[in-house]
């Protein structure tokens, strides 16, 4: 580990549970859906579409995606126990494939990268605009930029212009603004660091006018949840 970790922020306790047929966190006796159910009920018509056709196309496509899910859940809790120094990767001898996917994450992505370490696994919500979220981690690079961190296991590499891509963006930035308001921050960048099964890495960076366009389209989405919901009450 070449970071330091840092505690400057505290985070609320908070309990998640289903209401309604989705996932909803419970925070300081407000319940608020989480951003990853907003950004499913909030996608676009033909990516729901696909996903439709190519479950029908396969006939494993259930176990896929079970296998995807667990894979991903383990190595996000590889990386989490990384992060705050509670698990040495260098140590790691066995064959196991998200830690070998995590150790990928951290030696390409996170070592030379990572400054300082101030959350991981921790919750994000916003009272404004009615959500809240666990975000992957919070980091700040060598240049001294705060970032949102968020990890991705993906079972073929991506491209930056898919879809999937653009939703992992607003994902992030929806707990950037969240962060932004709870904290006092100016959280305006954020990091998608993603590996295959087969370990190829990927990087995906936004910030700039980029994060800031995306920003408004991400708020727009969450007041499209919030229509919708309204609507089949």
């Amino acid at each position: 580990m070449k970071w330091s970790i840092n505690n400057k922020f505290t985070y609320p306790k908070s309990t998640r549970s289903i209401y309604n047929g989705s996932r909803h966190y419970l925070v300081d006796g407000e319940r608020l859906p989480s951003v990853t159910n907003i950004i499913s009920m909030t996608k676009k018509t033909e990516e729901k579409e696909a996903l439709e056709k190519w479950k029908r196309e396969n006939k494993d496509s259930e176990i896929i995606l079970k296998e995807s899910s667990n894979r991903g859940t383990l190595m996000h809790g590889y990386l989490s126990e990384m992060l705050m120094g509670k698990m040495n990767g260098e140590l790691i001898e066995e064959v196991n494939l998200p830690k070998k996917m995590a150790e990928t994450i951290i030696s390409h992505g996170l070592n030379d990268y990572v400054k300082e370490v101030y959350a991981s696994e921790e919750c994000v919500y916003s009272l404004k605009y009615k959500y809240a979220g666990t975000m992957d981690a919070l980091i700040s690079t060598q240049e001294n930029k705060l970032q949102i961190c968020d990890f991705k296991q993906k079972n073929s590499p991506a491209k930056r212009e898919y879809s999937s891509i653009r939703n992992y963006f607003t994902q992030c930035i929806l707990y950037a603004i969240a962060h932004n308001e709870i904290h006092g921050t100016k959280i305006q960048s954020s990091v998608i660091l993603m590996c295959t099964p087969n370990l190829i890495f990927q990087k995906f960076e936004i910030e700039g006018q980029e994060f800031m366009d995306l920003q408004k389209e991400a708020l727009e989405r969450v007041e499209h949840y919030h229509q919708l919901i309204s609507k089949s009450i």
